[in-house]
């Protein structure tokens, strides 16, 4: 090595139209990728109909798009580098849009898992990317904008999903599900070839880790597989359940020992020796649990206790997430005037913890007009706690690191939206039958109002021609019809009160993650 001085060259940003195009390019095929986690779960019942698949096979077209995206999520720093950032997310979004067409085409089951699948790689693939051009696309002390407009997306994919979902299926068929990615696919690989740049400072990987990368697929993906099928396989119960898990533990262990003893680990998870990336991963974690738990839970406690359509349920979270949109450039703007990212925080997690109890409290009354007002503090409350999260959690790490660290939180949130769904799967599970047990003991004969409400019932079909038999078998068929509703209202209920207690836990993580007033967070040179 020479003596020589050398020269750091000064980071050139983006400006003027090229950087709103290169945003825009990113946020879009975020958005997309995101939107493609939500967007099939209101159309698989017309889908299975169509491929003649039963309702425990078709969760597979969900499922193999969680595994496939968890997987890809934290190995896209080291992919990045090896094939160059501008390469390797162009064509990423060539293999989502091909998989897309692909997905649409499937005319069995089995096609169309595979297709999900590989549709996954190419959607984790621009999640983390998409972020690190975003990051990059704005100096240091604009990293609060860049954040606040990748967690707007964050928020639209998820939410515009089913909605978007429900109208194409209603009006068109399922498969424009997936071709609605094409034209915005096309247009987005144009967009990125032209103006996604490779990252400056990277360096290509002499090495492949293929061993870290071997037990980073079979560990996720196991764990992925366990969180997505434990429910309707009753967990531990099934011996298949049970052999994964100990899969999962078993390449995990094998993992983080390997990624520890090599110098060109797949996945840097020495980045966890810096203090804050644990509480981030954390409240990141916790995020996931709140974002996607409460879009799963919502729309089943008003389909099935209220009666709302899949078109109605999703046309009434969209004011919620332009409430999100609306707040990110003021989250923006506090943090980079200096305000402590710890209070940001805590009052979103204040207001998300509202809305959640607000809906603890519905009733079989309860109407659209009661739950505006949750929702908009749902909205604002998210944009509260997405961008201070990851502001913190990379805060004092190298900026070389940063992809690596991105990756690494998506993943995270991930999961935790994997494992709230399945937490309240499983509680909502073991609540209706308790519930249920708890109700089916006051209608019996000995009880007045009960039998008041089947001799009503009775006489009612009785009015309209049926026979004795009849109408008392119908009385209480309607009888049971009523008592489900309510047990369900009940159990949905105390669903919602589960994620307000776990909220909750966000408060003395904030407490203990570190932050010095004045510091500024570092980021990533993305472009």
């Amino acid at each position: 090595m020479s003596g020589a001085p050398t020269l750091k060259m000064p980071i050139v940003y983006p400006t003027g139209a090229e950087k709103w195009i290169l945003v825009i390019t990113a946020i879009s095929c975020a958005i997309l990728e995101l939107l493609d986690t939500t967007i099939v779960n209101v159309s698989l019942r017309e889908i299975s109909g169509n491929v003649g698949a039963t309702t425990t096979e078709i969760a597979w077209v969900v499922t193999a798009y969680a595994i496939s995206n968890v997987i890809i999520i934290p190995l896209t720093s080291m992919l990045s580098d090896f094939f160059g950032r501008k390469n390797y997310f162009t064509g990423s979004v060539v293999i989502f849009t091909v998989a897309s067409l692909m997905c649409g085409l499937s005319t069995d089951l089995w096609t169309l898992v595979f297709w999900r699948f590989v549709q996954g790689l190419g959607g984790g693939g621009l999640l983390s990317t998409a972020q690190s051009i975003i990051i990059g696309a704005f100096p240091p002390e604009k990293i609060s904008t860049a954040n606040a407009i990748f967690g707007m997306g964050l928020i639209l994919g998820p939410t515009f999903g089913p909605t978007l979902g429900g109208y194409i299926t209603d009006n068109f068929s399922w498969h424009w599900i997936f071709f609605v990615n094409i034209p915005i696919g096309i247009t987005a690989t144009i967009l990125s070839y032209r103006y996604v740049t490779d990252r400056v400072g990277a360096v290509k990987p002499r090495r492949i880790d293929w061993w870290g990368i071997l037990f980073l697929v079979v560990s996720i993906g196991s764990i992925q597989y366990v969180l997505e099928e434990g429910t309707a396989e009753d967990w531990f119960e099934s011996h298949e359940i049970t052999a994964m898990t100990i899969i999962a533990v078993a390449s995990l262990t094998a993992f983080i020992i390997r990624e520890l003893k090599i110098d060109y680990p797949a996945v840097n998870i020495r980045l966890y020796k810096n203090y804050n990336m644990i509480m981030g991963s954390i409240m990141n974690f916790l995020l996931g649990l709140m974002l996607f738990g409460t879009v799963f839970i919502f729309p089943l406690f008003v389909q099935i206790s209220l009666g709302w359509t899949a078109t109605q349920t999703g046309m009434f979270m969209i004011p919620g997430a332009l409430c999100t949109a609306v707040a990110m450039p003021l989250v923006g703007r506090l943090l980079g005037g200096g305000v402590n990212p710890k209070t940001v925080i805590l009052f979103g997690v204040g207001m998300t913890f509202t809305f959640v109890m607000m809906l603890a409290f519905s009733s079989p009354d309860s109407s659209e007009g009661n739950f505006y007002l949750p929702f908009v503090l749902r909205g604002f409350g998210m944009a509260f706690m997405m961008s201070p999260i990851l502001s913190l959690a990379v805060q004092g790490l190298n900026p070389k690191d940063m992809p690596q660290a991105i990756g690494l939180a998506n993943m995270i949130r991930q999961l935790g939206g994997s494992v709230g769904i399945a937490l309240i799967n499983v509680y909502l599970t073991n609540t209706n039958a308790l519930v249920r047990g708890n109700m089916i003991g006051y209608i019996n004969q000995y009880s007045d109002a009960a039998s008041e409400r089947i001799q009503m019932f009775t006489q009612n079909f009785l009015s309209k021609g049926y026979d004795s038999v009849q109408a008392a078998e119908m009385a209480n068929r309607t009888m049971d019809g009523l008592m489900t509703k309510q047990q369900m209202l009940v159990s949905y209920n105390h669903g919602f009160f589960m994620v307000a207690c776990l909220i909750l836990i966000c408060v003395p993580v904030v407490f203990l993650i570190r932050y010095k007033k004045g510091t500024k967070a570092v980021v990533a040179d993305g472009h």
